[in-house]
């Protein structure tokens, strides 16, 4: 099952991280389109995945059940017989005083032992406490499985892309994505709304191995419910409670503020558009779907760098992730966007399939570059497109899973029993009491060092008790 999860990791997965997934569509279609009939992007709720936790549960219940039966049967029984020839056992010593079987059975039971008369001997035998807690991590594995199971039917996960000064309301309609589990319903969902107030970055400025690393992310958002309004903050591996659910920070980009005028002047777009990052300098790509304009429908493919260099090739990049110099450039298409044939599209990617490209590489004009606050006329008498100011997008996570606190405690349920599991030594001690000699005897399940010490002090003590 470990192994099987491991794809989890590798590739992203639609529940955590969708904006990854578009990303990896958009980079290597092929690629992802056989991935995704694998079901590898969303690994935990893949019918393979299903298929292997299904048989591990069927396995544990098929190996715990017959154990407890003849653990209980154990548990009720006398200690064994004394063996014949004591002799034969790993540790066997002999007695120098005489002994009594009162004095012998007192000291075996203050020791923790489960003690049984036999003729002359008397058998002692303890450690059933280590099955004991083998048993109970493996029904605290089943109770995990069956807590991750029932939890996964009644929980969600929806995913909402927010720039900030934008709020999400809680329902359906408002997520970019929404995977409900199969008892879970829409009319569970709880009334509220967040606002993105301001999203900020830390970077490490003091650490010259790490300079401009991010260190620290930070969401402040406003949360209102029918009943008040609160302030809260989300950070990386530290979600906010709202109402019936967790929000957890997942992403974050920059989202330019654009305006495109089209060849008559009127406004056709305006707005914050998600730009999805492309390295650690937060180098991104967005694009731009302008449906209304007049003559033609535009399209652009736009590049940002939040601090922008030039190399050699000519080409730009990001040398910091943090907006010292930043800078947008556009590549225009002129032409049908498929908006209206009725297949779905991709925000986050322009077919320009039935389009042409006017601005760019390979075109008639260069790419437009802007700088915040500037505007440049797109070509053919297209209109204008402008770079009015620069936002921030934090990508949440909103989850709910009633099994989680139960994977939590028997979680640490199964770690304390297998802890007892490992400590504990199953062990059996006999002492006869015979005409011409006496004889201590001890045998151990396993490797156990101390044994011969233990008979030693069992030895002593009886024979300081019976003098």
């Amino acid at each position: 099952m470990a192994l099987a999860a491991v794809p989890g990791s590798v590739y992203p997965q639609r529940s955590a991280d969708p904006n990854g997934v578009r990303l990896y569509f958009s980079q290597q279609p092929e690629l992802a389109a056989v991935l995704d009939s694998l079901q590898l992007f969303d690994v935990y709720t893949s019918v393979w995945f299903s298929a292997i936790y299904i048989l591990l549960f069927v396995s544990l219940v098929g190996c715990v059940i017959p154990r407890t039966k003849v653990h209980y049967n154990a548990l009720r029984a006398k200690p064994v017989k004394t063996p014949e020839l004591l002799t034969r056992m790993p540790v066997h010593q002999i007695g120098s005083k005489r002994v009594s079987l009162e004095a012998a059975q007192e000291v075996l039971k203050q020791r923790g032992f489960r003690v049984a008369v036999q003729g002359n001997s008397v058998s002692a035998e303890k450690g059933y406490l280590k099955e004991t807690g083998n048993l109970v991590f493996h029904y605290s594995l089943l109770a995990v499985l069956i807590a991750v199971g029932v939890g996964g039917g009644f929980s969600y996960s929806g995913q909402r892309v927010l720039v900030e000064g934008e709020t999400f309301v809680n329902n359906l309609a408002s997520y970019d994505a929404f995977s409900p589990g199969p008892l879970f319903f829409e009319e569970e969902l709880q009334p509220y709304s967040l606002t993105l107030n301001k999203f900020n970055v830390l970077y490490d400025l003091q650490n010259p191995a790490n300079l401009g690393q991010p260190i620290d992310f930070i969401a402040e958002v406003t949360v209102s419910t029918t009943q008040e309004t609160s302030e809260g903050i989300v950070r990386v591996n530290h979600p906010l409670p709202v109402p019936g659910a967790n929000v957890y920070l997942t992403g974050n980009g920059f989202a330019p503020v654009i305006t495109v005028r089209d060849g008559e002047g009127n406004v056709a777009y305006t707005g914050p558009v998600v730009y999805l990052p492309q390295d650690g300098n937060m180098t991104s790509i967005g694009v731009i779907k302008v449906p209304d304009a007049n003559p033609e429908q535009i399209g652009m493919i736009s590049f940002f760098y939040p601090t922008v260099t030039e190399l050699e090739s000519g080409a730009y990049t990001s040398i910091y992730p943090d907006p010292i110099d930043p800078l947008l450039t556009f590549n225009v298409y002129t032409g049908d966007l498929g908006l209206d044939s009725g297949i779905p599209r991709n925000v986050y990617a322009l077919d320009v399939s039935d389009m042409e490209l006017v601005a760019g590489r390979d075109a008639p004009n260069p790419a437009l570059e802007l700088r915040i606050g500037e505007s440049a006329a797109l070509p053919n008498g297209l209109g204008t497109v402008s770079f009015d100011g620069l936002l921030r997008f934090a990508s949440l996570d909103v989850a709910f899973n009633p099994g989680g606190i139960w994977v939590l405690i028997f979680s640490f349920i199964a770690l304390f029993a297998v802890v007892i599991s490992l400590s504990v030594v199953r062990r059996r001690v006999w002492v006869r009491i015979g005409d011409e000699r006496i004889e201590y005897a001890g045998l151990a399940r396993g490797d156990d060092e101390q044994l011969e010490q233990i008979v030693t002090e069992i030895k002593e003590e009886i024979e300081g008790r019976s003098a």
